[in-house]
């Protein structure tokens, strides 16, 4: 057995303090595994003396987390801060400059600047260890980038987001509206005081970007990956989907098109006996399809001290084991532009619904728009109401172009008829 494995950690919250209880309860079983001792011998936070639960005085402690980079009884450097640019950025630059290992839970800052530190990280012969950047403990990096290694991924999609599929669960189940299932989770610790990251689906859209590129072999897009969120999710869409044979989730879709490569986070209506569909409250759920492995799925805890901290261990045991793996699947020198496809090329079935007030000639006027944009409806569902009363009127339509579907609805709006914005959600079978 080799010399320990000496690590430090930056940022002391949920997560640093799971590391650390996990690195001490398992202390010898870990050893075992990796081969060598992991030792904890730095530390950093913003507050030096609040209560971790944790004895920090057999560790040396940095007011500024930067100096981890240059501490020469470090061998792993461990940023649990967050943000994609700060201190966190600077401390994993540095880090990596000075010839360290890194590992990180940052979705942010591996998909905003994830290329760039692989290629940095592999000229300097360190590794850049992400696993507890997406779905928390589903060990879903390692999944696509060891265990399906033999294969040509052609798509992926899942529940990356717990907050937000905790929402629409609890919406399904008590036909709430979205502001009180969002102010339940805020108060039950699911969801920040400032939601806008998860429910607008930038959160998901980080982790999909991270995936896409262990996924595909190509450089990550960040910025190519189309994001819609959930706020605009109704108890009325969710009742009719659910009389059309649907679950509404919000899903992060990553799939190879003979356009390019999709890249799409937003909500999707998925068969009601979908195992996705079953994935319910703050779970996350992800499916990889493979060319040879045919499909595969991963469920479990995508947040959270134990699931989050178990993956940045797990990291570390890597590293502790001298395993190197190129940090995106291949040679970073490699990675590809993602050719990631306009969202206007995407073709698929589409729900529709409008609020109409039943009059003479609104549903002429509704097949003339359909007709006019190479539109084609396959069903509508209609409720009755007192005369004059808005009511609400579901198209489900043929696969359709995006483009086309998004100019029917800005149409639609228009009418005299129309009195709310018309809502549109993506129909996905994964056939």
């Amino acid at each position: 057995m080799s010399g320990p494995l000496r690590v430090g950690i930056a940022g002391l919250g949920t997560v640093g303090a799971g590391t650390l209880a996990i690195l001490a309860a398992h202390a010898d079983t870990l050893a075992l595994r990796a081969g060598r001792p992991i030792s904890i011998t730095a530390v950093s936070a913003r507050d030096r003396h609040k209560d971790r639960g944790v004895d920090l005085g057999a560790f040396t402690w940095h007011d500024d987390a930067t100096a981890l980079a240059t501490d020469a009884n470090v061998d792993v450097v461990v940023e649990l801060i967050g943000g994609s640019e700060g201190i966190a950025k600077s401390l994993i630059d540095d880090a990596i400059a000075a010839g360290k290992h890194v590992v990180t839970a940052n979705k942010a800052l591996i998909a905003h600047h994830g290329t760039a530190l692989a290629r940095a990280a592999e000229a300097a012969g360190v590794s850049l260890a992400y696993e507890a950047a997406v779905a928390g403990g589903i060990p879903i990096v390692k999944a696509l980038r060891e265990g399906l290694s033999a294969n040509r991924i052609d798509r992926l999609y899942g529940i990356l987001n717990g907050t937000c599929n905790y929402i629409l669960t609890n919406m399904a189940d008590s036909g709430r509206q979205f502001d009180d299932v969002l102010n339940e989770a805020q108060e039950l610790g699911y969801a920040e005081a400032d939601p806008s990251f998860d429910v607008d689906g930038v959160d998901t859209a980080h982790k999909l970007a991270i995936l896409a590129s262990v996924a595909f072999g190509t450089e990550v897009d960040f910025g190519g990956v189309h994001v819609e969120g959930i706020r605009h999710i109704s108890p009325v869409d969710i009742d009719f989907a659910r009389e059309l044979g649907y679950g509404i989730k919000l899903l992060g879709v990553a799939a190879r098109t003979d356009d390019g490569i999709e890249q799409r986070v937003h909500p999707c209506m998925v068969p009601v006996n979908a195992p996705i569909n079953h994935v319910s409250g703050v779970f996350n759920g992800i499916e990889v399809a493979g060319d040879f492995v045919d499909t595969t799925i991963y469920e479990g805890r995508g947040a959270g001290a134990g699931p989050t901290a178990s993956a940045v261990v797990a990291d570390i045991l890597d590293i502790a084991r001298g395993g190197a793996m190129p940090t995106f699947g291949v040679p970073a020198a490699d990675l590809k532009p993602a050719c990631t496809v306009d969202m206007g090329l995407h073709r698929g079935p589409y729900y529709v619904r409008l609020m109409v007030v039943d009059k003479p000639g609104v549903f002429a006027d509704i097949g003339a728009l359909l007709r006019d944009n190479d539109v084609s409806m396959e069903s509508v569902l209609q409720r009755s109401r007192a005369p004059g009363e808005p009511v609400p009127v579901v198209m489900t339509l043929h696969d359709s172009r995006e483009a086309s579907v998004v100019r029917t609805m800005d149409a639609m709006a228009q009418l005299d008829a129309v009195v709310e914005p018309p809502r549109m959600i993506r129909i996905e079978t994964f056939s």
